[in-house]
């Protein structure tokens, strides 16, 4: 929908620039009068080529800005005096950018929460309904506090993950590109000295030079199938069938489905357990914890809790329906449901869980590490081996 700039007097006399989504001009106009505001020119914002990858905002950016945000509020400083302050601080152009046209929209008298939830992508909807119910409640600094701790926790058992994986990943990227090395470089050269001896070569030694005129006579057609079936996967990925299946049988691998269910139950408590401090309804904050899952599987489990509890059953026995949340998991939650606590005993199963996380991705890692090794250098050693078996009988053949 067509974006329009306008320039408009609000029921004060304050005189101020913003813009609005409308359908046409005239359409603009009639949006900013329902506000009651005095229109004083409206024309439409000229197209802008962007560039940029996703929203160029990093979660860093965002708990940066939050925590921020949280102290200049505390500070009793006036909203749109917070906003501007920021705007100026910030150092990423596309959050600043963002914080701009936040401010301007609450300058034409809508809400923060309201303002915030115009920029999906960058404030999503657990961020919006947190600082909805931090506004109804009058404790909207308190709640930005606890946004912030809870996206800083979150981006750090990320972190964690990534640099614990990172090892295997290189190990395995080296290994390739030392295999690929020697079938591209190494093996020509011996099987030109082969040919010229005109000897019979032994199985393995063919089965390589096989393979290396495969890859020097084909690497397009190599480089084509491999991008066709990283295109491919993520194609199949967004069928929601498919991705189902897909995230159902993930969190059935050995180790790495342990580390999976571990993760999620650590986000569901860290999430739900928030967004019920907060002041949130449990079927919302379910509704919410369930977007950010990250796991279908596990989405949709959450919403069958949801609708259970919508049905009036306690949260406990959909819990042990779906089959994914561990028993002690399950029992902290009903004694949290039972003594009213229950936003306070999931961010306790959170903390727990983080930890379990840490030693989740040491025993896939250790897994993985030894696997890999052998793997490729075995490969890498039937390649040498092969090589040099010709060799033997080259004394027989001069």
């Amino acid at each position: 929908m067509p974006i329009f700039l306008y320039k408009a007097q609000n029921a004060q006399g304050n005189v101020f620039d913003g813009q609005i989504e409308a359908k046409s001009k005239d359409e603009a106009e009639s949006l900013l009068r329902r506000k009651r505001l005095i229109v004083q020119s409206v024309k439409k914002k000229p197209t802008e080529i962007n560039l940029t990858i996703g929203t160029g905002i990093g979660a860093a950016d965002i708990s940066r800005f939050t925590r921020m945000f949280s102290s200049m509020v505390s500070a009793g400083l006036p909203m749109l005096q917070c906003l501007n302050i920021l705007e100026e601080q910030m150092e990423n152009a596309a959050l600043k950018a963002v914080v701009h046209k936040v401010g301007m929209s609450i300058n034409g008298g809508s809400s923060l929460a309201d303002a915030l939830a115009l920029h999906p992508k960058v404030f999503d909807k657990l961020y919006c309904n947190m600082v909805a119910a931090g506004e109804a409640g009058g404790i909207l600094e308190g709640i930005l506090l606890r946004l912030a701790d809870y996206q800083e926790t979150s981006e750090r058992t990320k972190r964690k993950v990534k640099k614990a994986m990172m090892y295997p990943m290189m190990v395995v990227f080296v290994a390739l590109g030392a295999v690929i090395a020697l079938l591209t470089f190494v093996v020509p050269v011996f099987a030109g000295m082969f040919i010229e001896m005109g000897a019979e070569l032994p199985g393995p030694t063919q089965l390589v030079m096989d393979i290396s005129n495969m890859i020097q006579d084909y690497v397009f057609v190599w480089v084509t199938l491999i991008v066709v079936a990283i295109v491919g996967m993520r194609t199949v990925l967004k069928v929601p069938k498919l991705r189902f299946r897909y995230d159902s049988l993930l969190l059935k691998v050995p180790k790495v489905g342990d580390l999976l269910t571990k993760t999620a139950v650590a986000r569901f408590g860290r999430t739900l357990g928030t967004l019920l401090n907060a002041g949130v309804s449990i079927i919302e904050a379910l509704q919410v914890t369930a977007k950010t899952a990250g796991n279908m599987a596990v989405e949709k489990a959450i919403l069958r809790i949801a609708q259970s509890i919508a049905g009036g059953k306690p949260i406990v026995e959909p819990m042990k329906e779906v089959g994914i949340f561990p028993p002690m998991v399950i029992q902290m939650t009903g004694v949290g449901e039972t003594t009213g606590n229950l936003g306070g005993m999931l961010l306790k199963v959170a903390d727990f869980y983080d930890e379990e996380v840490d030693a989740a991705v040491d025993s896939v890692t250790s897994m993985l590490e030894p696997i890999i090794i052998v793997f490729m250098g075995g490969a890498i050693g039937f390649i040498m081996v092969a090589m040099y078996m010709p060799m033997f009988s080259m004394g027989d053949l001069v």
